[in-house]
């Protein structure tokens, strides 16, 4: 007998761990089993595959471009920007559980405050939180014409590049946050994000509410011992970070909450003042079902 739609596997396409934290949570924990869904997390992809130039060619975002995902989380202007790049189709979730600092750091001595950062370019990968962050945390200091971006790879690459004097700074996340501390860099600026997920055409909004339920729930277990997943979340150094070594001031998790028409429209038009939107979407067209 034919699987329907509303009884199939919903397929997580990865995000790093300290995004995909509450998902990870709620399968370990059989919370999506007893909200009656069957979710699956994607294999881990191999580090040369997350390093394509081409945001679509991305392994979270090639698995689900080819069907073989339902959904990925990632920042809410990369969601904007997949969907509009995509061919698949799609729309918009809520904002993720997941609250995450990119942090702006150096081991360059010379460089100590944002404002030092005029001109001097600062390693990202290209279309990703790294990317929009640094915008966002150096406009209010340095002149837009001065912000300088370099594309750099995934965090690991970002980072070894920064250590390595291959770049004078980066953006990074945990657990490569910590890891660039522990190994002797420091901090010119923070910048607090959450995200959306990137949500197949085929799966309604009630399934995903009821996904959501889940997910929320699975953030109630995180926060009632957050250390308890350190663990999970620095395993993508393979060894370089300890657990007990993981900051906890640079990320949380809360409910996930819609995406709103304000906060969208804000958003957007951000993206449309750097040029890294042609304007072609919209709240109606990106958060409602194609």
């Amino acid at each position: 007998m034919a699987t329907s739609e509303s009884d199939a596997a919903i397929v997580i396409s990865r995000n790093h761990p300290v995004f995909d934290l509450p998902e990870i949570v709620a399968v370990e924990h059989g919370l999506f089993d007893r909200a009656g869904l069957d979710v699956r997390l994607a294999e881990n992809a191999p580090a040369q595959e997350r390093e394509a130039r081409d945001p679509i060619a991305r392994r979270k975002e090639a698995l689900f471009e080819s069907e073989r995902a339902d959904l990925f989380n990632l920042c809410e202007w990369g969601g904007i920007d997949r969907l509009e790049r995509n061919r698949r189709g799609g729309y918009l979730g809520y904002l993720r559980p997941a609250v995450v600092a990119q942090a702006l750091i150096s081991f360059d001595p010379e460089l100590n405050e944002p404002h030092d950062m005029s001109g001097v370019p600062i390693g990202v990968n290209e279309f990703t939180g790294s990317h929009y962050t640094a915008l966002h945390l150096l406009e209010g200091t340095v002149p837009r014409d001065r912000i300088v971006l370099e594309h750099t790879g995934p965090p690991s690459a970002r980072l070894d590049a920064a250590a390595t004097g291959g770049v004078r700074a980066v953006m990074l996340m945990e657990p490569y946050l910590s890891l660039a501390l522990e190994s002797g860099a420091h901090l010119l600026g923070c910048y607090f994000y959450r995200g959306v997920q990137v949500v197949a055409p085929h799966l309604p909004r009630e399934r995903l509410d009821t996904f959501m339920t889940a997910v929320n729930a699975a953030v109630d277990i995180i926060n009632a011992d957050r250390t308890a997943w350190a663990d999970l979340i620095v395993d993508e150094t393979a060894g370089r970070l300890a657990p007990e070594r993981l900051r906890s001031e640079y990320h949380r998790f809360t409910h996930a909450t819609p995406l709103t028409r304000e906060r969208f429209t804000e958003s957007y038009a951000w993206m449309n003042s750097w040029q890294l939107t042609d304007g072609r979407g919209g709240y109606d067209t990106l958060l409602a079902l194609r």
